[in-house]
């Protein structure tokens, strides 16, 4: 599928699966970007913070993450609970294939797929069976990525089902699924932009989506 590359789409994590502080970005990161950034519209009122952008192969940002709710940590499922509720938001830019910046290479395309990608294996991160030896760790994401790979290049599939959310107040169908991780879901905008959101212990029905009017208000 036209999408932005694996190796460049994963997000960072520590040992574990954690979110590597130093991977969070500063706002001037997100300001480089030359689409509108999305995020939850004003009916959510917790937390917001920003984690992270992705580049191109020419430094150009394409996509990038806003969280809502509890900061989440890996959920053990030893430990018989979820550690809080949140929502993340991942802004993709609409591109289509072209030359890079220094014409020597090929930027691939930007699609919905590309989106429920991203959202995919964001909420893989944050999602380690606590049980698990940590030799097999790197074997279990291995093989839990190539299968939200897999689902996102097949929207169309049985996993998949269509949910209309509010984007800028407009009903937007987006592709939503369930797994025992969470929810992830993706769709377009009429801003340019594709849309993928994760989450876990937030329903994604209520959920509604907004331009950023001031990123800066976000804490980094």
């Amino acid at each position: 599928m036209e999408t932005t590359s694996r190796a460049v789409a994963q997000t960072p994590a520590a040992e574990g699966g954690q979110q590597v502080p130093s991977a969070r970005r500063t706002v001037d990161d997100y300001l480089e970007a030359p689409f509108p950034w999305y995020g939850l519209d004003e009916a959510f009122t917790g937390p917001r913070w920003l984690m992270q952008v992705g580049t191109a192969a020419d430094g150009a940002v394409e996509y990038g993450s806003i969280g809502h709710g509890d900061e989440p940590s890996v959920r053990h499922e030893t430990a018989g609970e979820e550690r809080g509720k949140f929502a993340v938001v991942v802004t993709v830019a609409a591109n289509p294939s072209r030359r890079s910046a220094d014409g020597t290479g090929l930027l691939e395309a930007t699609s919905v797929s590309s989106a429920a990608w991203l959202a995919g294996v964001g909420l893989l991160s944050f999602t380690w069976p606590g049980q698990m030896d940590h030799s097999l760790r790197d074997d279990w994401l291995e093989q839990q990525t190539e299968t939200a790979w897999v689902l996102a290049d097949d929207l169309a599939g049985p996993d998949w089902s269509m949910l209309s959310l509010p984007v800028d107040g407009v009903l937007t169908p987006f592709h939503y699924r369930e797994s025992e991780f969470g929810w992830v879901l993706a769709g377009s905008t009429q801003e340019g932009v594709h849309l993928g959101a994760y989450g876990r212990g937030m329903s994604a029905y209520g959920l509604g989506f907004a331009v950023v009017k001031d990123i800066t208000e976000y804490d980094g």
